[in-house]
């Protein structure tokens, strides 16, 4: 069988067990073609680069495929009859990627960073400026 990478995003309107059953849906129509959803990653609500059908913001999904083209050819079928469906992406990839993918590892490093308060930030660059300049004044005389 075939190894495919597919990402699809839906509507904002919708809610995210919404978008799990639709989710949960086009794994059905994989499985009923012979073939099995390797990994399900859900990336949540994020902003589009640009509006697509008057939606500034739409949910993504990851499938991470094992199966051969004709339930593959089906699903896509499938996501392109549904109005909840803006737009998908079917690649076919050499060998399936382990782990999180780079959007997941990117979203658990933000969060490991520490938070800084207000009173941590550094001056003004002008303030250090001044602050510098009558000390090397003085310190040439």
């Amino acid at each position: 069988m075939a190894l495919y990478e597919t990402v699809f995003i839906a509507r904002q309107d919708i809610s995210a067990a919404q978008v799990e059953a639709l989710a949960d849906t086009f794994a059905g129509v994989i499985a009923q073609g012979g073939g099995e959803v390797k990994k399900r990653e859900y990336w949540g609500l994020r902003t589009l680069a640009f509006r697509i059908k008057k939606n500034r913001k739409a949910h993504y999904v990851l499938f991470n495929i094992d199966a051969p083209h004709p339930a593959v050819a089906e699903m896509e079928r499938t996501m392109r009859i549904n109005e909840d469906v803006l737009r998908f992406l079917t690649v076919r990839v050499e060998a399936l990627e382990e782990g999180p993918s780079a959007i997941m590892q990117s979203r658990g490093s933000r969060e490991d960073r520490p938070r800084r308060s207000y009173g941590d930030r550094p001056s003004e660059p002008r303030e250090q400026a001044a602050a510098a300049a009558p000390a090397e004044a003085g310190a040439e005389a």
